[in-house]
């Protein structure tokens, strides 16, 4: 089965395709960075119209690639929510469309379970159920994954997300957007121990999170010194390390409570080197082993929609599908409402 993956939750367009039997057979992406980089952040009327002018030479790119034609293709995964409203429909209208006139399925496909399922992109791949750490830039969750479709919350964050921090952290630090990657990057040529920074919500005791008042208390830092590069370099990297610490404390915890022995790392802040590191060293002396996406998966792309659409329609053998002819898109979307295969 050969699924078409269109993803346009925010400001990357990502088209894909998927073979259930040959796996992923091309895929290719458009980032908006330099466009919303003129204004420190995403423009939604400004995304909505670029996805439109992206979308259909995208996906003929993406077919001449693989060597398919369009009549080949046998449903079709779009993203469905959350993201930008009219991000979202520019993809969902297309999905559709193309749905109605190949007389195949359109399949809604949650923006974040796209993100769970992401490292069974890779090999290897981890066996159902897992534990799945969720950092995108506007979520961090802990998942209890178990299969398709059956997904249990066990923490989130309370305020900022994590990439948010990031963010704003590095706007605070006068870096450029997005934020996220440069301050990681100035990260790398701090020296350790200089500063100290808070690791909010450590000893909660639940697994819930809380980066908000990180990203104040780097504030307060910043109004007491002289701030040279160095000393930037030197808070980026006291942030960075509060950061990985609570992420890969309550991921360890998880890990205990439910006495699974994988954990899946998704998301964009998923391509942090130091959270990468410290993830798999801890985990290694627990016994547990950690499943990281490609690093060309771990921002929004349309791989993982085609995929999620293929896992979905495999896991649903006996039921008929037949053409969309409308559609919805939904901004916000809780994951743990998500329908089961087959409902």
């Amino acid at each position: 089965m050969l699924v078409l993956g269109i993803e346009t939750s925010c400001d990357e367009t990502g088209i894909a395709l998927f073979d259930t039997k040959r796996g992923l057979l091309s895929h290719t992406l458009y980032s908006q960075i330099e466009m919303h980089s003129e204004y420190g952040g995403v423009v939604p009327e400004l995304a909505s119209r670029d996805h439109i002018r992206r979308v259909l030479p995208l996906i003929k790119e993406t077919l001449l690639a693989a060597k398919c034609e369009l009549h080949e293709i046998n449903a079709i995964a779009y993203t469905q929510g959350p993201g930008l409203a009219g991000a979202l429909l520019v993809g969902a209208s297309i999905g559709v469309a193309l749905s109605f006139a190949l007389k195949i399925p359109a399949l809604g496909i949650h923006h974040l379970e796209g993100h769970l399922l992401s490292p069974l992109l890779s090999t290897p791949a981890p066996n159902f159920p897992f534990i799945a750490l969720l950092v995108s830039g506007g979520h961090t969750q802990l998942m209890q994954v178990d299969a398709v479709g059956h997904y249990k919350l066990l923490g989130e964050t309370v305020d900022d997300a994590a990439g948010e921090a990031f963010d704003k952290t590095a706007k605070l630090l006068g870096l450029g957007y997005p934020g996220g990657a440069a301050l990681s990057k100035l990260a790398r040529q701090g020296q350790a121990g200089r500063f100290k920074l808070p690791r909010p919500m450590l000893n909660s005791g639940d697994l819930n999170f809380s980066f908000s008042g990180l990203k104040t208390a780097v504030l307060t830092l910043i109004n007491k010194q002289e701030i040279t590069q160095q000393t930037s370099a030197d808070i980026a990297l006291a942030f960075q390390e509060a950061i990985v610490e609570v992420l890969t404390e309550k991921s360890l915890t998880a890990l205990s409570r439910t006495g699974l022995t994988q954990l899946v790392v998704a998301g964009g802040v998923g391509a942090n080197d130091q959270l990468r590191q410290n993830l798999s060293s801890k985990a290694s002396t627990k016994g547990a082993t950690v499943f990281y996406p490609e690093l060309e998966f771990c921002t929004d792309n349309g791989a993982m929609i085609a995929f999620a659409g293929a896992m979905r329609l495999q896991a649903s053998p006996d039921k008929t599908w037949s053409p969309a002819s409308s559609f919805t898109v939904n901004a916000r979307w809780n994951l743990e409402m998500l329908e089961e295969p087959g409902n």
